[in-house]
């Protein structure tokens, strides 16, 4: 496969359907059932981490920049769920400041997001490739 330049407006506009449509749904169940909702959020954020990472999967490396934006800071949190065993790991290769991030993590934490912190990581994301996959 090619490494992918640019993303037209259309298939950004699906995938930030999709990410809504996944936070409305967890957020009808965070009002349906509490406890249960919060239980289940940190394994189904995880996954929308993996999944939101794969709608730019191909992305051309070089023009995602090594500065610790957004696109940076979500491959850092993929090769921390699915390599760290959930932890926040290090990249060499990026300049990632957590106080400057998008979701706060410092390397050897815990990766847990909430409906909050995973909705400002895909608008962050999103704003990104925006940007730089024009």
């Amino acid at each position: 496969m090619l490494a992918v330049t640019s993303y037209n407006g259309d298939y950004l506009a699906a995938r930030r359907a999709e990410v809504a449509a996944q936070l409305k749904a967890y957020r009808k169940l965070l009002k349906a059932a509490p406890d249960e909702a919060k239980a289940f959020a940190p394994g189904h954020f995880a996954s929308l981490v993996l999944a939101l990472d794969s709608y730019f999967l191909h992305r051309q490396r070089s023009l995602e920049g090594k500065e610790g934006g957004a696109l940076n800071e979500l491959r850092m949190l993929c090769d921390g769920i699915k390599d760290n065993y959930g932890v926040m790991g290090q990249n060499a290769t990026i300049k990632y400041d957590a106080g400057k991030s998008v979701t706060g993590i410092a390397a050897g934490e815990k990766i847990l997001l909430d409906d909050k912190l995973f909705e400002r990581l895909a608008e962050a994301t999103f704003a990104d490739v925006g940007k730089r996959y024009r």
